[in-house]
């Protein structure tokens, strides 16, 4: 592929950054290129945020504009849908996560479809099969943005193609513009090159992910020197003898 670099990737997809730190914001976007923000509980704790809301704010008022998804924290879908639209007021580019099934295996197509006929923007979330994208079929508001995100990371940890999944939603919704697929889970900066080949809209990453693409593109030859350098100077730093 060409145009083996951040810029040009970009041009390509769009690249979200997923559990960032406010503190992170401004480098992601002017350095990285990233335009969208995404996060869930698990990577809310693992920053130490202790007030939803108030991290939730902070973050809206950084991200210049560009979306950010919060997930609902409810598993009742009546619940999960007050939630939502509490969350869909914090801002004109707060999306709203939900997932696919609550923990109990009940679909929440229903509540996505009310949430879209409302007007509320929306990031469904934790999607692994064809059926699950199926059901979403007639759930989204045509003239309301949402966004499709199907865990490829996780469907790779399982032994299966994530792409084939991409390539089925990006076909299924082709129809509706305001539909954006979504390469979620992303382990590698490899990735972005199969997300792109797929015809996802969107790749999220972690910041450590994301920077790993200043790699992309990189002379093999010369990141093979580097590397055995970098070998020398941890033995040589360690004070190993044989």
């Amino acid at each position: 592929m060409e145009d083996l670099n951040k810029a040009g990737l970009a041009k390509k997809i769009k690249i979200f950054a997923d559990g960032i730190d406010l503190e992170s914001i401004p480098l992601m976007i002017d350095k990285y290129h990233v335009t969208g923000f995404t996060t869930n509980p698990s990577l809310m704790a693992k920053l130490g945020v202790k007030d939803y809301e108030t991290f939730a704010h902070d973050m809206l008022s950084k991200t210049n504009g560009y979306p950010v998804s919060f997930e609902v924290i409810a598993d009742d879908l009546d619940e999960m849908r007050r939630q939502a639209e509490r969350i869909s007021q914090w801002g004109e580019n707060a999306y709203v996560k939900i997932p696919i099934t609550n923990t109990q295996g009940v679909p929440t197509y229903d509540i996505i479809k009310q949430l879209s006929a409302k007007g509320v923007k929306l990031n469904i979330t934790a999607i692994f099969t064809k059926e699950q994208l199926d059901g979403l079929e007639g759930c989204f508001n045509d003239d309301i943005p949402a966004v499709v995100s199907i865990f490829a990371g996780r469907i790779a940890d399982a032994g299966q193609n994530p792409s084939e999944y991409i390539e089925y939603a990006a076909d299924k919704f082709r129809g509706n513009k305001n539909v954006s697929i979504l390469w979620a889970s992303t382990r590698e900066p490899y990735n972005v090159i199969q997300a792109i080949e797929a015809g996802a809209h969107i790749i999220t990453a972690t910041g450590d992910v994301i920077k790993k693409l200043d790699n992309m593109g990189k002379d093999l030859s010369e990141f093979s020197r580097e590397t055995v350098q970098m070998f020398r100077n941890d033995a040589i730093k360690s004070g190993f003898t044989l």
